[in-house]
């Protein structure tokens, strides 16, 4: 089986086309053998590079204990240098079917070489219900959360894929590790949910650490930062265009006030490929 091993900010992932695998496949199976960083290749997630009858090309990508998540910021973006750089897709913006949705990815280009992509995510879904979170419907800014001994304020925010964003004076003071697990398997969060601590810098930059659903705690997470930076507005912290710095490097999101719409732009970088034999 063919792969190619990418990344966005260190946010790493497997790619593999649905046509070199053969018969009926246990794609969470394989997920978890591919990226497990002892036994395997390693990556944060599997994606599936697959056809579409809606969109261009369609992506569906797995996280590293097998679960299939509705959408990857940082993943995407890779996809999109795959399909262009391979002439599976030769035609920019390009149309991708997820699980969220269809996403619109404008290739930024150095001759035939992409060297960025801008990500439409969409609108940010901020009812309860959408996130999904358990309670009365409406938004979840600002609201108590308790953690064990501690009590959190939380801001939801789905972007195609949920997340709890959570803000602090002190980045480094928060033990990611020990409180991202319970976050994520909060009873509140139906289908589990990503978990951000975010610092503001200004009203401009925010620097934020992420624990990912299914995967843990990881260099970027493109939703991820997207969610932060909604949150961050929502709650009167920051302007709608921002900087946002992650362990593995920085993404420029911009809520746009005329679609609501938020996008994404960052870099994505193929590491190396090779043919992956399971004996």
């Amino acid at each position: 089986m063919r792969f190619v091993k990418m990344h966005g900010l260190g946010n790493d992932f497997i790619l593999v086309e649905r046509a070199d695998l053969t018969g009926e496949i246990d794609l969470e199976g394989l997920a978890l053998r591919l990226c497990n960083r002892h036994f395997g290749i390693g990556a944060d997630g599997l994606i599936i590079v697959d056809r579409s009858d809606w969109a261009d090309v369609k992506m569906r990508i797995y996280n590293a204990d097998g679960s299939e998540a509705e959408m990857c910021g940082n993943g995407v973006r890779c996809f999109a240098k795959y399909v262009y750089e391979k002439g599976i897709v030769e035609k920019n913006p390009i149309n991708v079917e997820t699980l969220a949705g269809i996403v619109v990815l404008q290739l930024e280009m150095e001759k035939e070489r992409v060297t960025g992509v801008c990500v439409d995510m969409g609108e940010p879904r901020l009812d309860r219900r959408e996130i999904p979170m358990l309670g009365e419907a409406g938004p979840v800014i600002g609201e108590p959360l308790t953690v064990g001994k501690r009590q959190f304020s939380i801001t939801a925010v789905s972007m195609g894929n949920p997340h709890c964003v959570i803000f602090t004076d002190n980045l480094e003071v928060e033990d990611l590790s020990e409180l991202g697990k319970e976050i994520e398997n909060h009873p509140l969060f139906p289908k589990k949910t990503n978990v951000e601590f975010a610092q503001i810098l200004n009203p401009r930059e925010i620097v934020m650490k992420v624990w990912e659903r299914g995967v843990g705690e990881t260099l970027a997470c493109g939703t991820g930062a997207c969610a932060v930076a909604v949150a961050a507005n929502l709650n009167g912290l920051t302007e709608r265009s921002v900087i946002v710095s992650l362990p593995g490097g920085k993404l420029n999101i911009n809520w746009n006030e005329r679609d609501n719409h938020v996008y994404m732009t960052g870099p994505a970088e193929k590491v190396f490929e090779g043919v992956y034999i399971n004996e």
